[in-house]
């Protein structure tokens, strides 16, 4: 199956690349430099000369605090580069496999999201990329978006990074602990989009609306705790010997986030039947595979 893969260098493209051609899958990989997803000429060009079967979309602004500031370009790249991707599909025929947040729902809830779930973000970030959901679902019927929470991976920079950063550099944290979700590594997203495009190549077309993280739950804090401790197992040496829980109020942001943001997975593992492991699980694996990386190095 021919793909086109766009944002193919960052945290969630690096993990997907490899695998897709693992399975046999004929990729042009296109980093957010080499095709910017907001010019709609080069867009359509590109699908136009690569004629994919299937175009993935991981190209994101997703600088959650400075989208506040900088609201085009946030708009720009998560509704109208989402909506080219569209556009161009359609004219192509071909299928568009969409990466989207849970920062569309507002967090008030204390029950798992379902895809069915009212959307209102409480970001810029949140609105620009349910604007670019919407834009999708209105010229495309072949399409699938995922919506995935607290990302991290071996490349880019994200929460896990972050922490083994400070943590090799201070004695303690404060880290908030009234936001709950769920971590999830970009590497068993990878393989839950490279298992939804064997379902199209087999001619499954279950197209529509997907949740997909990991699985359980753990506020800023638990995650926090558990990547201090995963890392000293791993044998990276760390200053840090205390984490303080500390009230979302305490630590101001520019951007709202939802207070709870756990996915409902139920439709994605029943219709692609994907298994999903623990985010601690993943979490542990991702810090191995981030220290054979580095040289034993964790950040």
């Amino acid at each position: 199956m021919e793909i086109l893969l766009t944002g193919a260098t960052g945290q969630l493209g690096s993990d997907l690349k490899p695998l897709l051609i693992k399975e046999g899958c004929g990729v042009q990989a296109f980093s957010s430099s080499s095709l910017d997803i907001t010019d709609r000429e080069k867009v359509f060009n590109a699908i136009a000369d690569n004629k994919p079967e299937v175009i993935i979309n991981c190209a994101a602004y997703t600088k959650v605090d400075l989208a506040e500031k900088e609201r085009e370009r946030a708009f720009a790249v998560n509704r109208d580069g989402a909506k080219n991707l569209a556009e161009a599909a359609q004219k192509t025929g071909s299928a568009l496999i969409h990466i989207s947040t849970d920062f569309v729902f507002d967090g008030k809830k204390s029950t798992p999201y379902m895809e069915t779930d009212k959307t209102n973000p409480l970001s810029v970030y949140g609105e620009s990329k349910l604007e670019g959901e919407n834009e999708i679902v209105k010229i495309l019927k072949r399409r699938i978006i995922i919506r995935a929470s607290w990302l991290y991976g071996v490349e880019g920079n994200n929460f896990v990074k972050t922490i083994l950063k400070l943590a090799g550099e201070r004695e303690s944290l404060k880290i908030v602990f009234d936001q709950a979700g769920t971590p999830t590594w970009t590497y068993d997203l990878a393989g839950a989009v490279v298992k939804i495009v064997n379902d199209l190549k087999a001619g499954k077309k279950e197209y529509g609306i997907y949740n997909y993280s990991n699985e359980g739950v753990a506020s800023w804090y638990d995650f926090a705790e558990a990547i201090v401790d995963e890392a000293k197992g791993a044998g990276i040496k760390l200053n840090c010997g205390s984490i303080e829980p500390i009230l979302t109020s305490e630590y101001p942001t520019p951007a709202k986030r939802p207070a709870y943001s756990v996915l409902d997975k139920r439709k994605i593992k029943a219709a692609f039947d994907i298994a999903i492991p623990h985010w601690r699980r993943s979490l542990k694996e991702m810090i191995k595979e981030l220290c054979r990386k580095n040289g034993g190095r964790g950040a």
